[in-house]
């Protein structure tokens, strides 16, 4: 009984929380973690810390078996994060997030397959969490992009959305293996080595600069 009383609250929760984190399996991070941070009911700007700290333990999707194809080519999509510099205002310039490949050199934007249990959106902000560690708005389309394929002789369909970044989180899945930095356009345009992002970038940049219309 003493022993059992020697045992804080905290510590308590602490390991239920590594167990829960370790029950995040690919399916249940599937079907309860992203959608939930898809749902329009979660709010953007906060993100409970029990919640982040189980990221890391989440496993990132691998294999192949529920890859989408389209003409044997690969779809393929993901989101270009970014914020702006000078307190949120949409009048000031902006700045992209970049992640490490895995394979090869220079920086790029977080990408991967789009799978048959997912929407387009959700696999968007699925590679984002996974691979950059931070959440918030999937707005719309960029484009799509048709690149080949650097290990084998096929071509890939791409597509990227812009992601609006409310949160920056410390632990996510992939963040043993991945390095990221926040830099400026002319800077991301320059490090990346995939031409198809760098013209995904050019459209965001290209919004950005459009007159809002009036309410």
């Amino acid at each position: 009984m003493s022993s059992f009383s020697s045992l804080s609250y905290s510590n308590l929760f602490k390991n239920k929380c590594f167990i829960m984190g370790l029950f995040l399996s690919r399916n249940l991070a599937s079907h309860f973690l992203y959608p939930f941070l898809f749902s329009k009911k979660f709010p953007e700007d906060l993100f409970p810390k029990q919640l982040e700290n189980m990221m890391c333990l989440v496993s990132s999707r691998t294999g192949r078996h529920l890859q989408r194809y389209d003409k044997g080519h690969r779809l393929v999509v993901g989101c270009i994060p970014y914020r702006y510099k000078s307190n949120g205002s949409q009048d000031k310039e902006i700045e992209v997030l970049v992640i490490s490949a895995q394979k090869g050199q220079g920086m790029q934007f977080p990408k991967g397959g789009w799978e048959s249990d997912e929407s387009m959106e959700q696999a968007a902000l699925r590679e984002t969490v996974e691979e950059a560690g931070v959440v918030g708005k999937v707005e719309s389309k960029l484009g799509k992009w048709f690149y080949k394929s650097k290990s084998q002789a096929i071509m890939h369909e791409g597509y990227m959305f812009p992601l609006l970044v409310k949160k920056q989180l410390d632990n996510w899945p992939e963040m043993n293996f991945r390095k990221r930095r926040w830099m400026t356009v002319p800077e991301a345009k320059e490090i990346c080595p995939h031409t198809w992002m760098k013209e995904a970038l050019d459209v965001l940049v290209s919004r950005q600069i459009q007159p809002q219309p009036k309410l």
